[in-house]
């Protein structure tokens, strides 16, 4: 179980200038907060011994600090310490700050884009800093700084293929017309919002069929969701952003939105405020549909009134 060092204190009240001093000395480390009064870090954190500075100067100034350790004693305790620590909405913020770049780097410019993405990549840097407990929101926060990189690539490497750590290759939409595509049954959050991807972006003409195994699936068949499938998670990313970043869809701001709700719904990470309304809206219609097909019915129209709400009609491709 992780141990902390503890600083407990009581600031001086009238001496203003010594407290945002020492709140600010704080912030920079990455503490949680106990409760008011007390503050934590990671014992083993190279940061750790930052506390016996602030220690040192609150005492010079009159007022109390005493560091201690401190051995939690339950995974309960554990769990509580370890979510003052919790750096997801921080990359959230990033991640918004990344995609509002990346929507913009055609009228920025090279050299304003580069300048952007340096500070982007400096922001991500101090965040992971002090993340002592990486998670799923960070490989999102990294994914998009990858995404904003290869789109700098499109603009203005004259034309050169985008470089991809997870090997996805840019497909033609035109190669994947008029099939029949396969997943696993009682599909989910990530299956059914691909089907609709596929369906409305992809393939208007496509069929899906349900299989329990993969074995199962019929001679050519496009597969995803699952293992061995052509179009399946990568990475941190799952099966939407796959084929959103495949079919060169990512740059949509619409579908990036239903993406970061499908990604936080499938697998965690950075919370999304109406990613919970949409799981209770497809909640609803899992309970009232008969059979898989039905389900997809219903949420086709689901995902068409998301799509609609952040701005846009799905179109047929072209």
């Amino acid at each position: 179980m992780t141990a902390y060092q503890a600083l407990v204190l009581s600031l001086p009240k009238r001496n203003s200038t010594v407290r945002m001093r020492v709140w600010r000395a704080l912030k920079d480390t990455g503490c949680g907060v106990l409760r008011d009064g007390v503050y934590l870090l990671p014992a083993a954190s190279t940061r750790a011994t930052a506390l016996a500075d602030v220690e040192s100067d609150i005492r010079s100034e009159g007022g109390f600090a005493m560091a201690v350790e401190m051995n939690l004693k339950s995974g309960a305790q554990a769990e509580h310490v370890r979510k003052l620590f919790d750096r997801s909405a921080d990359y959230g913020e990033l991640v918004d700050r990344i995609n509002t770049a990346k929507a913009a780097l055609q009228r920025l410019g090279l050299r304003r884009a580069q300048t952007q993405a340096q500070r982007l990549r400096r922001s991500f840097e101090k965040i992971s800093e002090s993340d002592f407990f990486p998670g799923p929101a960070k490989s999102q926060a990294e994914e998009a700084l990858s995404s904003l990189a290869a789109r700098m690539g499109e603009l203005y490497s004259g034309g050169e293929p985008r470089a991809s750590k997870k090997r996805l290759r840019r497909l033609d939409a035109a190669d994947y017309r008029n099939r029949l595509w396969v997943t696993r049954s009682k599909p989910w959050v990530d299956r059914l919002a691909s089907a609709w991807l596929i369906k409305r972006f992809i393939d208007p003409a496509a069929q899906f069929t349900w299989i329990d195994r993969p074995r199962e699936r019929p001679r050519k068949a496009v597969g995803f969701d699952f293992d061995g499938a052509e179009f399946t998670h990568s990475g941190s990313r799952v099966t939407f952003e796959v084929l959103l970043a495949s079919f060169g869809l990512d740059h949509d701001p619409a579908l990036a939105a239903i993406s970061a709700a499908v990604h936080f719904l499938d697998v965690g990470g950075i919370p999304v405020a109406d990613a919970r309304g949409l799981e209770t809206v497809l909640r609803g219609a899992r309970q009232k549909a008969h059979g898989d097909d039905e389900l997809l019915s219903e949420a086709m129209r689901i995902f068409d009134f998301f799509y609609s709400a952040y701005g846009k009609e799905p179109s047929a491709p072209t």
